[in-house]
């Protein structure tokens, strides 16, 4: 296996059984779940056995922003090159709305990866809110609020024009015609959590302390406190984005990978390799 480069090192974590408690410094401020009370199924929750791909890379928030999801896929190929030919690479969920392309992000994810990579698309609170939108266009006031007007644009549709001059029916007709099928199946279909051995990835958090065969999706979509105080408080590390740091967080058994690229520039790529999480720059 080749040596980590010397700036490599200094960014190398070992993956921790336990860790320090830490503080954030968030990028925004918290989000509300829409609708929170509404009983939805439960999305997928896959497993893949810790053997199976000798390095993984997560990717964090990309929130529409398209040149940065293919820099970092750039990025991780370039990487990959050198440590392994089979690898696992985790998108942490928030592919849409905020950044300008969320319409060309979501059909680069219906696509498949790059020959000798598995990828797993987990799902963010921004896409549950967006398949809520879509079953109920005349939800379009609260939605525009939380998510703003820029995945509707991606597909060159103006709600508040629409909502004004024709009402939820006109909108209805729009996003049927603008929203494609294997969009709205993506969206449908993305798991809320994958474990690698006691390695779990999810786009928010968990609840404290809870076996993750109780977690809930909506905690997994929407969690910030009491887990970013106190981390997951099960024998396993967590990989999130979510809630928007300056730099990653590594601490408290989890590792916070959301760099706010929408608003940063910064996409964040994390390799976990040998029980070593380093970040790809």
């Amino acid at each position: 296996m080749n040596k980590a480069s010397k700036a490599e090192r200094k960014r190398t974590h070992s993956i921790p059984r336990t860790g320090a408690y830490g503080l954030l410094q968030k990028l925004m401020g918290k989000e509300a779940s829409p609708a929170d009370s509404v009983v939805q199924p439960m999305r997928s929750r896959p497993n893949v056995e810790p053997g199976e791909f000798p390095v993984i890379y997560a990717i964090g928030d990309v929130h529409g922003c398209y040149d940065q999801l293919l820099d970092a896929e750039r990025r991780i190929r370039e990487d990959s090159a050198i440590h392994a030919e089979k690898t696992l690479v985790v998108l942490l969920g928030d592919y849409l709305d905020r950044g300008r392309r969320s319409r060309d992000v979501i059909e680069h994810l219906c696509r498949p990866p790059a020959a000798g990579d598995k990828r797993i698309t987990l799902c963010g609170n921004h896409e549950e809110a967006f398949r809520r939108f879509l079953q109920k266009p005349d939800a379009f006031p609260e939605w525009s609020r939380f998510a703003g007007p820029e995945t509707l644009s991606s597909y060159g549709v103006d709600g508040t024009y629409l909502m004004r001059h024709g009402g939820t029916p006109a909108l209805d007709r729009a996003l049927r015609d603008a929203v494609p099928a294997h969009h709205r199946n993506f969206i449908e279909e993305l798991p809320s959590m994958l474990t690698v051995g006691d390695i779990v990835f999810v786009h928010a958090g968990l609840r404290p302390g809870v076996p993750l065969s109780q977690q809930r999706d909506s905690d997994l979509l929407w969690m910030r406190e009491p887990f970013l105080s106190r981390g997951p408080e099960l024998p396993m590390l967590v990989v999130h984005g979510h809630t928007p740091v300056h730099r990653p967080f590594f601490g408290n058994g989890r590792i916070g990978i959301d760099t706010g690229a929408f608003a940063t520039g910064r996409l964040t790529v994390l390799r976990i390799m040998n029980r070593q999480a380093v970040i790809i720059n």
